[in-house]
């Protein structure tokens, strides 16, 4: 059992309080770097989430938001079919593997299957069959049937279009890209199935709102404890596809 920190250092001398050294990590700017990319760097280094993902062998801290949002809402189980829209750089993927049972590892459990979609290529991971596709082509729904030899349990995406550096243009690009990957969620879904995709609070998201009520049974807006409390990025998860 890990002993509870007694405040005193090597020596024995009390090192709480006044004194106490400073475990934040600070970054100086560099020659040829903006200070944006400073602070960005400064808030990685520093930030529980990017060491606990390290530490658990995640490849990126998004994996805990999926996380969070399947413990409440329950939609990554045994035997669901998944579909990963931008699923780079893997994080969403792994965190489903265990969850869907895509390995065949529980026994008496339903074995699973993710379908990871991106426009890079990903490194593989244990229990999915990862593609390169650009979902918004025309014929993109019809390929990801294909692969799923069937319909789909669970679409979800954590894409993010590239910023502009322009809140309210970011805004719009990001509210357009959930609501194409809503629509190709209204094509591959199964009757009661679920859509969880990220968002970007700005006023514009109330007509994607009201397309997925009419869609599904129950539409709900979270932002997990692992999105940062200065991020405007919030979920939406829609259950219940009316078919």
């Amino acid at each position: 059992m890990a002993k509870k920190p007694t405040g005193k250092g090597p020596t024995g001398k009390n090192t709480s309080g006044r004194g106490q050294r400073d475990l934040t990590v600070k970054v100086k700017t560099a020659k040829g770097r903006r200070s944006s990319s400073t602070r960005w760097l400064q808030r990685q280094l520093n930030d529980p989430y990017v060491k606990r993902a390290q530490a658990e062998g995640y490849r990126g801290r998004a994996a805990y938001k999926i996380m969070e949002l399947d413990d409440k809402f329950r939609f990554l189980v045994p035997g669901a079919r998944v579909v990963d829209l931008g699923c780079a750089p893997g994080g969403w993927c792994q965190v489903a593997v265990p969850r869907v049972n895509a390995l065949g590892e529980k026994s008496g459990k339903a074995q699973g299957y993710i379908l990871g979609i991106d426009l890079q290529e990903v490194e593989p991971i244990a229990g999915c069959e990862l593609h390169v596709l650009d979902f918004m082509e025309d014929d993109a729904d019809d390929k990801v049937k294909e692969w799923l030899r069937g319909k789909a349990d669970v679409v979800m995406s954590d894409m993010a279009a590239s910023s502009s550096g322009h809140k309210q243009t970011d805004h719009l690009r990001i509210i357009a890209l959930c609501e194409a990957a809503a629509y190709l969620a209204f094509d591959v879904l199964e009757e009661g199935g679920t859509f969880v995709s990220k968002v970007l609070a700005g006023g514009a998201e109330g007509d994607l709102q009201k397309l997925l009520k009419q869609r599904f049974a129950k539409v709900a807006n979270v932002k997990p404890p692992a999105s940062r409390s200065d991020s405007s990025e919030k979920f939406v998860i829609a259950t219940g596809f009316r078919g």
